[in-house]
């Protein structure tokens, strides 16, 4: 089996690691410039954004043949994912992937525009996620043919949402400022999973932004923010290094 994953902050690496298989990176495919895959059992294991799905997963959708007789994809969400995963089953759908499975799984929400990190950090427990996790893994494992139903109202949420989230693609890096306590280690550039950060004494943004906000989560000395954030709490998922989302992250092949 290969699991396909894309990571900011460790939430679905973890998620995908749990499920098993061949643990492949999203940005690294497509920074590589692989285009086919082929495997009895295929895994997509990515987050909710904008009660939908990222824009670099739509891209892989786009640009990567998979081929399988079962293809099982899971959407990590913090709160709310309104109809996420139907809206990557759509993209799979579009891009010639027939879903067997889907599945959405509540994990620890970091959007640092509407949450604080610590308040989120505190519901870790009652999300029950090593369990929930398991038993995805275990459906994935038997091959369970299940797609998750999403209501009409859930549906219409997410792409209204999704209309906003396209036209504000890139752009989102202009919200971001740097305090005077970086120190230009350049772990923001190399956790960015869209070449859109370069270091020159301080991180330069070049408004191609994904807004994973693992520049911000991530930075040794907390000094990148955005103009408006909830707190200053940062988040990475405690079963995964920063070293493990650089190397998700980056196109060098090893």
């Amino acid at each position: 089996m290969k699991t396909f994953y894309f990571t900011a902050t460790g939430n679905c690496l973890y998620a995908a690691k749990q499920i098993g298989g061949t643990i492949i990176s999203i940005p690294r495919v497509l920074k590589q410039g692989i285009t086919s895959f082929e495997d009895e059992k295929i895994a997509i294991v990515v987050p909710c954004y904008y009660f939908g799905t990222p824009r670099i997963v739509q891209k892989f959708l786009q640009t990567v043949r998979l081929k399988a007789p079962y293809i099982a994809a899971v959407m990590s969400y913090g709160n709310f994912m309104a109809a996420g995963i139907h809206d990557l089953g759509k993209h799979a759908e579009r891009n010639g992937i027939a879903l067997s499975y889907s599945k959405s799984i509540l994990m620890t929400d970091n959007y640092l525009p509407l949450f604080r990190v610590e308040d989120q950090l505190k519901l870790e427990t009652s999300k029950k996620i090593p369990e929930n996790l398991g038993k995805i893994a275990d459906d994935i494992k038997n091959s369970s043919k299940m797609i998750e139903k999403i209501s009409a109202p859930s549906k219409i949420f997410s792409s209204i949402f999704q209309f906003f989230y396209r036209k504000s693609w890139g752009k989102k890096d202009r919200n971001f400022w740097i305090d005077e306590n970086c120190n230009g280690c350049k772990i923001c550039e190399q956790v960015c999973p869209v070449d859109n950060i370069k270091v020159e004494k301080k991180p330069i943004y070049h408004h191609d932004c994904e807004e994973c906000l693992g520049c911000i989560h991530l930075c040794p000395q907390n000094a990148i923010h955005l103009k408006k954030e909830r707190g200053s709490g940062r988040f990475r998922n405690s079963n995964v290094t920063v070293k493990e989302i650089i190397d998700s992250n980056t196109g060098v092949p090893g």
